[in-house]
């Protein structure tokens, strides 16, 4: 399994003695078992100090695992648009693949955690400082031609299943571990599954958008939307007659009662036991 890093890097509901903003650099693996943050004023907040951040991160993580000093994280997931033009010469200054993606689970929920837990606590928490502002999404597009399938059958898997997706044959896909889970292994994940001829290429292209989630759009019908990247949006289903309409609304509820949880498979037919693409996937709050 590759090593990914989940990074953040933004200002914080925190001010310093001068009352200015106090940014903080935040990463963590898929896991949550390394994790590293760092404070800085917002006039070092820049490429340079992430670079040098970025390496401190890489030397405290080789030492706690005992890696040798070459060793580095495959690449490093980011969802923070506003942030993508630093973050990005940061990271690659430093020697790293950055990759703008919202499969940032684990980030988003040490983020929730320090927003409710800690950062409350600390006497320099300004409460006005909490929420940023948050970027308009764009309108979802119309799916490219290499993600449209011939059929799409919504379906469910329990989780203790999908947890073994590890033995699975996978070409193509991602069932992060999110240790943070409080789900048990019998509840019954909804997911989505498209079949295609072209289920190999077409899984191929789902991996390189880095999809994130599915998420529900009312108006002016209802869609389902594919979230990938840090922002792009695609329309998977569009809810043309009753029926959709209906199997959309199904799937919407079962993804609230599974705690956003959902995953999207790719196969050649529904009588194919084999799968060439599973991604598990979670609706996330803004952060």
């Amino acid at each position: 399994m590759d090593t990914i890093w989940e990074l953040d890097f933004y200002s914080r509901p925190l001010v310093d003695e001068n009352n200015k903003k106090i940014w903080e650099l935040l990463i963590c693996d898929r896991q949550q078992q390394f994790q590293f943050s760092k404070t800085c004023a917002g006039a070092e907040a820049n490429a340079r100090w992430l670079e040098a951040a970025l390496k401190e991160a890489m030397d405290q993580w080789r030492q706690q695992l005992g890696l040798a000093n070459s060793a580095q994280p495959d690449r490093v997931r980011f969802f923070r648009r506003a942030m993508t033009s630093i973050i990005t010469r940061g990271g690659e200054a430093a020697g790293l693949v950055m990759v703008p993606s919202r499969r940032t689970f684990a980030l988003y929920d040490w983020l929730r955690d320090r927003a409710t837990n800690l950062y409350p606590t600390l006497p320099n928490y300004q409460a006005d400082l909490a929420t940023p502002p948050q970027l308009i999404l764009p309108a979802p597009q119309p799916l490219p031609p290499a993600l449209r399938g011939d059929r799409w059958q919504f379906s469910g898997l329990p989780l203790g299943e999908i947890k073994t997706a590890g033995e699975w044959e996978l070409p193509f896909g991602e069932v992060p571990p999110l240790p943070f889970l409080t789900l048990s292994d019998d509840t019954l994940l909804p997911g989505l599954i498209i079949y295609s001829q072209r289920a190999l290429p077409l899984a191929g292209w789902l991996s390189g958008l880095e999809p994130a989630y599915l998420s529900f759009e009312e108006e002016p019908q209802p869609l389902l939307v594919l979230e990938t990247g840090a922002s792009d949006r695609w329309v998977l289903i569009s809810g043309r007659n009753p029926q959709i309409q209906k199997e959309l609304a199904a799937f919407k509820d079962a993804c609230t009662q599974s705690q956003g949880l959902h995953f999207i498979a790719v196969k050649e037919r529904p009588e194919q036991e084999t799968l060439q693409g599973f991604w598990l996937l979670q609706q996330t709050p803004e952060v």
